[in-house]
């Protein structure tokens, strides 16, 4: 499916708002390929994508994830909302044909990470952070530090993150400890990773 193709049929699915996000993520996700050597056309149809499932609403995102088979862990049975990325991947598949596994990986990771993240895992949970209808503390830091080194941006996304969800006294997923443990991990021990 094309891009444009992809578009309407987004715009039956979500608001103006959130299709205006998608399009900031998709846009900002093609810049970061292209700075970071990743596959633009990739990123853009991710970052389109990726919130596919984003206004189903939370009474709905459980039994829709059973539906699709997706397993679910205590802590999305607790926080339905996390259950909209891997939802927004099999949408991506069974409703707009995308079958790549590394677009489709991406936009399962984009809420959460997780460990042993790919070039496009990062651009795209970096992309919905940084898009340019965001605005919170600190993020002119993390944007800033997007144009020079993904690994530190994503780095400073994720402790952005798990600081706001301990703030608001919420429960934080294993896979995004698991994302910011292996980017430590490989940050000290640069020389036993090459990717």
């Amino acid at each position: 499916m094309d891009y444009e193709y992809i578009l309407t049929r987004l715009s039956k699915m979500l608001s103006p708002k959130r299709l205006q996000h998608s399009i900031g993520v998709s846009k900002t996700a093609e810049e970061m390929a292209e700075r970071f050597g990743g596959d633009k056309v990739k990123a853009g149809l991710a970052g389109l994508l990726h919130d596919a499932a984003r206004e189903v609403p939370v009474a709905d995102l459980l039994p829709r994830a059973q539906a699709f088979g997706i397993v679910v862990s205590d802590i999305e049975k607790a926080e339905p909302i996390l259950l909209h990325a891997p939802i927004s991947a099999k949408l991506a598949e069974s409703k707009f044909n995308i079958h790549d596994a590394e677009i489709l990986q991406a936009i399962f990771l984009h809420t959460t990470g997780g460990a042993h993240m790919s070039l496009l895992d990062k651009i795209i949970y970096l992309a919905d952070v940084i898009e340019p209808g965001r605005n919170f503390g600190g993020l002119e830091e993390i944007r800033a530090m997007a144009h020079s080194d993904l690994d530190k941006a994503l780095l400073l996304a994720l402790d952005q993150s798990i600081a706001y969800i301990l703030e608001e006294g919420g429960l934080i997923h294993p896979a995004t400890i698991e994302a910011r443990n292996d980017l430590l991990i490989k940050q000290r021990t640069p020389i036993l990773h090459t990717t």
